[in-house]
Protein backbone atom coordinates (compact mmCIF):
# COMPACT_ATOMS: atom_id res chain seq x y z
CA UNK A 1 0.00 0.00 0.00
CA UNK A 2 1.20 3.49 -0.79
CA UNK A 3 -0.11 6.76 0.58
CA UNK A 4 0.33 10.43 -0.31
CA UNK A 5 2.83 10.82 2.56
CA UNK A 6 5.85 8.55 2.92
CA UNK A 7 4.79 6.44 5.90
CA UNK A 8 6.30 3.90 8.29
CA UNK A 9 3.58 1.32 8.94
CA UNK A 10 3.41 -1.13 11.84
CA UNK A 11 0.64 -3.67 11.37
CA UNK A 12 -0.93 -5.84 14.06
CA UNK A 13 0.42 -9.38 14.18
CA UNK A 14 -2.85 -11.02 13.13
CA UNK A 15 -3.45 -8.46 10.32
CA UNK A 16 -6.97 -7.80 11.68
CA UNK A 17 -7.34 -4.00 11.70
CA UNK A 18 -10.12 -2.33 13.66
CA UNK A 19 -8.31 0.80 14.82
CA UNK A 20 -5.55 3.13 13.65
CA UNK A 21 -3.13 5.37 15.50
CA UNK A 22 -1.55 8.10 13.39
CA UNK A 23 1.69 9.39 14.93
CA UNK A 24 3.02 12.78 13.81
CA UNK A 25 6.67 13.60 14.43
CA UNK A 26 8.14 16.89 15.59
CA UNK A 27 10.03 19.59 13.70
CA UNK A 28 13.08 18.08 12.00
CA UNK A 29 12.05 14.52 12.83
CA UNK A 30 10.53 11.75 10.76
CA UNK A 31 8.21 8.78 10.95
CA UNK A 32 10.97 6.51 12.20
CA UNK A 33 11.59 8.80 15.19
CA UNK A 34 8.02 8.82 16.42
CA UNK A 35 7.50 5.13 15.65
CA UNK A 36 9.60 4.20 18.69
CA UNK A 37 6.43 4.74 20.75
CA UNK A 38 4.93 1.69 19.08
CA UNK A 39 7.61 -0.68 20.42
CA UNK A 40 5.74 -0.83 23.72
CA UNK A 41 2.28 0.27 22.67
CA UNK A 42 1.67 -2.41 20.04
CA UNK A 43 1.77 -5.21 22.63
CA UNK A 44 -1.22 -3.70 24.42
CA UNK A 45 -3.25 -2.47 21.44
CA UNK A 46 -4.40 -5.47 19.42
CA UNK A 47 -6.04 -5.03 16.01
CA UNK A 48 -4.47 -1.57 15.76
CA UNK A 49 -2.32 -0.35 12.89
CA UNK A 50 0.22 2.41 13.50
CA UNK A 51 0.97 4.91 10.74
CA UNK A 52 3.91 7.28 11.10
CA UNK A 53 4.11 9.64 8.10
CA UNK A 54 6.97 11.94 7.22
CA UNK A 55 6.08 15.60 6.97
CA UNK A 56 5.37 16.84 3.46
CA UNK A 57 8.34 19.24 3.51
CA UNK A 58 12.07 18.77 4.08
CA UNK A 59 13.03 20.59 7.27
CA UNK A 60 14.87 23.81 6.49
CA UNK A 61 17.28 23.48 9.43
CA UNK A 62 17.72 19.69 9.21
CA UNK A 63 17.69 18.39 5.63
CA UNK A 64 17.70 14.81 6.96
CA UNK A 65 14.34 15.41 8.65
CA UNK A 66 10.92 16.81 7.82
CA UNK A 67 8.51 19.50 8.96
CA UNK A 68 4.76 20.05 9.00
CA UNK A 69 5.27 23.79 8.67
CA UNK A 70 8.21 26.16 8.40
CA UNK A 71 9.45 27.90 11.55
CA UNK A 72 12.27 29.99 10.10
CA UNK A 73 10.17 33.16 10.14
CA UNK A 74 9.00 34.29 13.56
CA UNK A 75 5.73 35.56 12.08
CA UNK A 76 2.45 34.14 13.46
CA UNK A 77 0.54 34.86 10.24
CA UNK A 78 3.16 33.10 8.12
CA UNK A 79 3.22 30.09 10.46
CA UNK A 80 -0.58 29.92 10.41
CA UNK A 81 -0.68 29.91 6.60
CA UNK A 82 1.97 27.20 6.47
CA UNK A 83 0.01 25.09 8.98
CA UNK A 84 -3.06 25.30 6.70
CA UNK A 85 -1.02 23.56 3.99
CA UNK A 86 -0.19 20.79 6.44
CA UNK A 87 -3.83 20.45 7.45
CA UNK A 88 -4.81 19.84 3.82
CA UNK A 89 -2.05 17.26 3.34
CA UNK A 90 -2.95 15.46 6.55
CA UNK A 91 -6.69 15.48 5.95
CA UNK A 92 -6.09 13.91 2.54
CA UNK A 93 -3.79 11.33 4.15
CA UNK A 94 -6.35 10.52 6.86
CA UNK A 95 -9.05 9.99 4.23
CA UNK A 96 -6.70 7.58 2.43
CA UNK A 97 -6.28 5.63 5.67
CA UNK A 98 -10.02 5.51 6.28
CA UNK A 99 -10.64 4.25 2.75
CA UNK A 100 -7.80 1.69 2.75
CA UNK A 101 -8.74 0.09 6.07
CA UNK A 102 -12.49 0.81 6.12
CA UNK A 103 -12.30 2.95 9.25
CA UNK A 104 -14.26 5.90 10.61
CA UNK A 105 -12.95 8.83 12.63
CA UNK A 106 -14.21 7.04 15.74
CA UNK A 107 -11.66 4.26 15.09
CA UNK A 108 -8.71 6.66 14.78
CA UNK A 109 -6.45 8.18 17.43
CA UNK A 110 -4.25 11.09 16.40
CA UNK A 111 -1.07 11.58 18.37
CA UNK A 112 1.99 13.74 17.92
CA UNK A 113 5.06 15.33 19.45
CA UNK A 114 5.76 19.06 19.44
CA UNK A 115 4.83 20.29 15.94
CA UNK A 116 3.04 16.97 15.39
CA UNK A 117 1.03 17.60 18.56
CA UNK A 118 0.06 21.04 17.27
CA UNK A 119 -1.24 19.53 14.05
CA UNK A 120 -3.11 16.78 15.93
CA UNK A 121 -4.92 19.33 18.09
CA UNK A 122 -5.97 21.36 15.06
CA UNK A 123 -7.16 18.31 13.15
CA UNK A 124 -9.13 17.14 16.16
CA UNK A 125 -10.98 20.45 16.36
CA UNK A 126 -11.73 21.14 12.68
CA UNK A 127 -12.90 17.66 11.63
CA UNK A 128 -16.52 17.17 10.62
CA UNK A 129 -16.72 14.22 13.06
CA UNK A 130 -14.87 13.56 16.30
CA UNK A 131 -11.85 11.28 16.18
CA UNK A 132 -11.61 8.64 18.87
CA UNK A 133 -9.11 10.74 20.80
CA UNK A 134 -6.07 13.00 20.54
CA UNK A 135 -2.86 12.42 22.50
CA UNK A 136 -0.38 15.27 22.34
CA UNK A 137 3.14 15.56 23.73
CA UNK A 138 4.92 18.89 24.23
CA UNK A 139 2.77 20.97 21.90
CA UNK A 140 0.38 23.90 21.87
CA UNK A 141 -2.51 25.43 19.94
CA UNK A 142 -0.92 27.15 16.94
CA UNK A 143 -3.25 30.14 16.86
CA UNK A 144 -6.05 30.34 19.41
CA UNK A 145 -7.84 33.25 17.72
CA UNK A 146 -7.98 31.41 14.40
CA UNK A 147 -8.97 27.97 15.70
CA UNK A 148 -11.76 29.51 17.79
CA UNK A 149 -13.39 30.58 14.51
CA UNK A 150 -13.00 27.18 12.85
CA UNK A 151 -13.80 24.69 15.60
CA UNK A 152 -16.36 22.13 14.45
CA UNK A 153 -15.76 19.07 16.61
CA UNK A 154 -14.78 18.27 20.15
CA UNK A 155 -12.48 15.27 20.06
CA UNK A 156 -11.44 14.30 23.58
CA UNK A 157 -7.77 14.99 24.32
CA UNK A 158 -4.88 14.12 26.59
CA UNK A 159 -2.04 16.66 26.56
CA UNK A 160 1.29 15.87 28.26
CA UNK A 161 4.13 18.31 28.79
CA UNK A 162 7.54 18.41 30.43
CA UNK A 163 7.85 20.75 33.39
CA UNK A 164 11.26 21.94 32.17
CA UNK A 165 10.48 22.21 28.46
CA UNK A 166 12.34 25.26 27.13
CA UNK A 167 11.44 24.66 23.46
CA UNK A 168 7.65 24.77 23.89
CA UNK A 169 7.23 26.11 27.45
CA UNK A 170 4.61 24.33 29.60
CA UNK A 171 2.47 27.47 29.94
CA UNK A 172 1.21 26.55 26.45
CA UNK A 173 -0.36 23.44 27.98
CA UNK A 174 -2.28 25.61 30.43
CA UNK A 175 -3.40 27.94 27.63
CA UNK A 176 -4.64 24.97 25.59
CA UNK A 177 -6.42 23.48 28.60
CA UNK A 178 -8.20 26.76 29.30
CA UNK A 179 -9.27 27.12 25.66
CA UNK A 180 -10.49 23.52 25.38
CA UNK A 181 -12.42 23.65 28.65
CA UNK A 182 -14.16 26.86 27.57
CA UNK A 183 -15.20 25.10 24.36
CA UNK A 184 -16.51 22.07 26.28
CA UNK A 185 -13.84 19.69 24.98
CA UNK A 186 -13.10 16.74 27.27
CA UNK A 187 -9.47 17.47 28.16
CA UNK A 188 -7.02 15.72 30.47
CA UNK A 189 -3.51 17.03 31.12
CA UNK A 190 -0.33 15.85 32.78
CA UNK A 191 2.84 17.79 33.62
CA UNK A 192 5.91 15.52 33.89
CA UNK A 193 8.39 16.68 36.54
CA UNK A 194 12.07 17.10 35.67
CA UNK A 195 11.30 16.59 31.99
CA UNK A 196 12.48 18.73 29.09
CA UNK A 197 11.39 18.60 25.41
CA UNK A 198 11.06 14.86 24.87
CA UNK A 199 8.76 11.90 25.59
CA UNK A 200 9.89 10.00 28.69
CA UNK A 201 8.70 6.50 29.61
CA UNK A 202 6.24 7.93 32.14
CA UNK A 203 4.54 10.03 29.46
CA UNK A 204 4.43 7.10 27.03
CA UNK A 205 2.80 4.88 29.67
CA UNK A 206 0.19 7.49 30.62
CA UNK A 207 -0.63 7.95 26.94
CA UNK A 208 -0.92 4.20 26.35
CA UNK A 209 -3.39 3.79 29.21
CA UNK A 210 -5.48 6.70 27.92
CA UNK A 211 -5.57 5.25 24.39
CA UNK A 212 -6.50 1.78 25.68
CA UNK A 213 -9.32 3.25 27.69
CA UNK A 214 -10.75 5.07 24.66
CA UNK A 215 -10.10 2.70 21.75
CA UNK A 216 -11.47 -0.38 23.48
CA UNK A 217 -14.68 0.91 25.03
Amino acid sequence: MKFSLDTKIIKPENNSIKNAIILLHGYGGDGNDISTLTLNWKRFLPETIFLCPNGHEICNINPNGFQWFDLEKDDPNYILKESFKAEKKLNFFINEIKSEFNLNNSNICLSGFSQGCMMSINLGLIAEENFNCIVGFSGKIINIENISKRIKSKTKMLLIHGEQDDVVPPNHLLEAKDFLMRHKVNIETKIIENCSHHIPIEASSIALNYIKKNLYI
